[in-house]
C-alpha cells in the first residue's frame, strides 16, 4: 500500500508543477506551451484520480483485514503461476498483494465474486473471478493450531458468507 500512496503523491506533485507551468506560460502569452502543459496537467489529474481510487480500495482492504500472510502463489485458468513474496492482506472486500489489488463484491451480479475458500495444513486457497476468468490464490499461512483454523473459518463465514472447506485437520 505504501507504493500506491507514493505513486499517488508523485502524480499530485507532477500535476501541481504542470499546472503552475501552464499558468506561467499563459501569463507570458506563450499559447503553444500553455496548451501543451495544460494537456499534461489534465493527464496527470486523471492519473492522480485513478491512483487515489486505488489507494481508497487498498485502505478499505487493509482496514477490514481478515488475516495477513507473508507470501502467495497466484494461478489463473490458463495455468500461469506467479509467486509473490510481498505481504498479502485478505479482506472482506478483496485481496492486496503488495501493490496489486484483486477486488470482489463490486458491480453486483456481473462483477468478480469470491467463490471458494479451502484450508489445509500448509495453505489457504481462495478462488475468485467472474464468469469467464478465474484466479486461484494459495496463501502460505503457517497456522499450527486447529482452533486458529476454526476461528479463521468462522471469520470467513461472518465476513464473506462463504463456507470454508477445511481439509486434513
Amino acid at each position: 500500500m505504501v507504493s500506491i500512496h507514493k505513486k499517488r503523491n508523485y502524480y499530485a506533485l507532477f500535476f501541481a508543477i504542470s499546472t503552475l507551468l501552464t499558468l506561467w506560460f499563459a501569463l507570458q502569452f506563450i499559447e503553444g506551451a500553455a496548451f501543451i502543459f495544460g494537456c499534461i496537467s489534465i493527464v496527470f489529474l486523471i492519473f492522480m484520480i485513478r491512483q487515489g481510487r486505488l489507494l481508497y480500495a487498498a485502505r478499505l482492504i487493509c482496514d477490514n483485514c481478515i488475516f495477513k500472510v507473508p507470501s502467495v502463489i497466484v494461478s489463473n485458468t490458463k495455468s500461469e503461476v506467479k509467486i509473490a513474496v510481498e505481504e498479502t492482506v485478505v479482506s472482506t472486500f478483496g485481496l492486496l498483494i503488495g501493490n496489486k489489488l484483486y477486488k470482489w463484491g463490486y458491480h453486483g451480479a456481473v462483477g468478480i465474486k469470491l467463490k471458494t475458500i479451502e484450508i489445509d495444513r500448509e495453505r489457504i486457497y481462495l478462488t475468485f473471478g467472474d464468469g469467464e476468468d478465474t484466479l486461484r490464490v494459495a496463501l502460505l499461512h503457517g497456522i499450527t493450531n486447529e482452533q486458529e483454523v476454526m476461528d479463521i473459518k468462522q471469520k470467513f463465514w461472518r465476513e464473506t458468507g462463504i463456507d470454508t472447506v477445511v481439509k486434513g485437520w
